[in-house]
């Protein structure tokens, strides 16, 4: 290869990295605690760049840090362009960057355009400006119905319960998708739109490698007058003109993002959040004009079942290959029932998008869940779905095996999801945020000096990152082993099933005969004689394991 040749491959190479990633996300208000106040903080994340290094992860990807008043978790930001003093300083998060990169680890940020926190400049100067103001034209503003302009303007409903909006002083109505605390902006507004583009530079300039994009389909709306009826709303088709959900013309705002992205080399990343009504309309967020990917959430609601999980993967890895980006693949994140106890739960017929909720809303019985078997069949889908093409998005603690914590009474819960009920039904999503467990002892198990903000419970003890760190069939060593060799055995963007003659097992290849079989039933798979070496998992008797996942690889692979 010529030296313009290796600049060539090398430049591609940094451009595309994100095709093929392992991305860690970190949940930073409960990853670790260096200053000793009960919050996960900057330096924490800091303090543990080694163990990040130590997963041969690709990326990390931080949750809002942003200053907030944790009205939704860090999604509710009052000041895109710093840091919540809780958590550091701009400093340290220059340091941190600046330690991570040393480490060969990039790093993405969270970008929460839909709306600010009620305490951000701009909404504090539009409730002091008044009506008609050109402050409040940045907001989604109306006036009431009834006589006095004392109802709502319409009857819709917040995703966390009750109406979506909220009244004001004077008596006009502002629009909040989500809690009272975080008004929706008005993305028709060309200062919201230079603000972001702002912003976006902004933390480019500081070394971000890419972006996560929240509720990446919902920014512009449709608020022409006369607004419909929740019923009527309802009965609006999402296929591009519907007044609030993934409307055509938010793609013009990502056009505009990606011109930003592409003044960098090599360009900024980023991977929308959207949710919506069908595969294909997901493509348009991950094209290569907009973000470039996009989260494909349908492992989240799939079972434990080798039909869905074929059909999910065939499905997206043929939409990504439509739109020229590559797949994601998710089993847990800061919204969700982790998926080690999701696992283990029964199915429920008709369950919501976010499975598990029954079961914490019940307190979390130890009876109605089986803790083994879900930690063995996560592992089994983590493996699985390292293997396949595309990039993969983990969740802080699921490395350690960690289960959903539904001891949390109601005092100590944080979500505005239990406290106003709404889509996140049950008790709200604080089981899956609390702090990690570093040691098997401590006022916090190593999380920090002080007590966790959120409960730990004493099984955390167990799972401790000192403690598994010393046992070579822990789920940290195997997630471990499994980062490493992926790296060394990864492959062109494809995949060739191979049929196994039962609807139980998945078996597929990789172009460089990296082969992964995944079997999610109870009885036993052998193997054929000419199967080469078991790179990761282990067969007994020849045979793949009931609810195991095992690689396969030509061992030239290895180095």
């Amino acid at each position: 290869m010529t030296d313009a040749s290796l600049v060539d491959a090398q430049q591609t190479a940094a451009a595309t990295w994100w095709r093929q990633a392992a991305v860690y996300q970190i949940y930073p208000r409960s990853f670790a605690d260096a200053n000793g106040d009960g919050l996960g903080d900057l330096p924490g994340i800091r303090s543990r760049v080694d163990y990040l290094a130590s997963l041969s992860i690709d990326a990390i990807w931080l949750s809002p840090f942003y200053p907030s008043a944790l009205a939704d978790g860090g999604y509710d930001v009052a000041d895109y362009r710093d840091v919540d003093p809780r958590l550091g300083t701009l400093e340290d998060f220059d340091e941190l960057v600046a330690a991570l990169h040393e480490r060969g680890i990039r790093v993405i940020v969270d970008i929460v355009p839909n709306h600010t926190s009620d305490r951000h400049a701009w909404f504090q100067e539009a409730l002091a400006a008044g009506r008609g103001s050109a402050a409040r034209a940045r907001y989604l503003f109306r006036e009431g119905t009834g006589e006095s302009g004392e109802e709502p303007p319409t009857d819709w409903e917040s995703v966390f319960g009750g109406s979506s909006w909220e009244r004001v002083a004077d008596g006009q109505w502002y629009f909040h998708h989500f809690a009272t605390e975080q008004p929706d902006l008005n993305w028709d507004h060309p200062e919201v739109r230079e603000d972001f583009l702002r912003t976006l530079r902004f933390w480019s300039d500081r070394g971000v490698d890419g972006f996560r994009i929240d509720v990446a389909h919902m920014l512009t709306k449709d608020f022409s007058e006369p607004l419909p009826s929740r019923a009527e709303l309802e009965l609006i088709p999402q296929d591009g003109d519907h007044p609030l959900l993934d409307r055509d013309d938010v793609h013009e705002v990502y056009a505009e993002w990606r011109r930003v992205f592409n003044e960098y080399d090599p360009p900024r990343t980023a991977v929308a959040e959207a949710w919506v009504s069908t595969p294909e309309r997901r493509a348009s967020y991950a094209s290569a004009s907009g973000l470039g990917q996009a989260f494909n959430f349908d492992l989240l609601e799939a079972d434990f079942d080798a039909t869905e999980f074929r059909t999910v993967i065939a499905d997206n890895l043929a939409q990504a290959q439509a739109s020229g980006s590559s797949t994601t693949w998710v089993l847990s994140n800061h919204d969700v029932t982790r998926h080690a106890t999701r696992y283990g739960l029964p199915p429920v017929a008709g369950r919501p998008v976010k499975q598990g909720t029954e079961w914490v809303a019940a307190g979390g019985p130890a009876d109605g869940v089986d803790l083994d078997r879900g930690a063995r069949r996560a592992m089994a889908a983590t493996l699985l779905i390292l293997g396949l093409p595309g990039s993969t998005y983990l969740y802080q603690g699921e490395e350690l095996g960690l289960h959903e914590v539904a001891e949390i009474t109601d005092g100590e819960r944080q979500d505005p999801a239990f406290f106003r009920g709404g889509a996140y039904d049950g008790l709200g999503r604080d089981g899956c945020r609390v702090p990690l467990p570093w040691t098997a002892d401590g006022a916090s198990f190593g999380f920090g000096d002080a007590v966790a903000h959120l409960p730990q419970p004493r099984w955390f003890a167990q799972h401790a990152v000192e403690v598994e760190a010393q046992d070579p069939a822990s789920t940290l060593s195997l997630y471990r082993e499994a980062l490493r060799l992926r790296r060394l055995l990864q492959t062109g963007e494809q995949l060739d099933w191979i049929e196994t003659g039962r609807e139980d097992v998945l078996r597929f290849t990789r172009p460089n005969r990296w082969q992964v079989v995944a079997n999610f039933g109870t009885d036993p798979y052998p193997l054929d004689a000419q199967s080469e070496a078991v790179v990761l998992g282990s067969l007994r008797a020849g045979a793949v394991p009931g609810e195991s996942t095992v690689w396969i690889a030509p061992t030239r692979l290895l180095g």
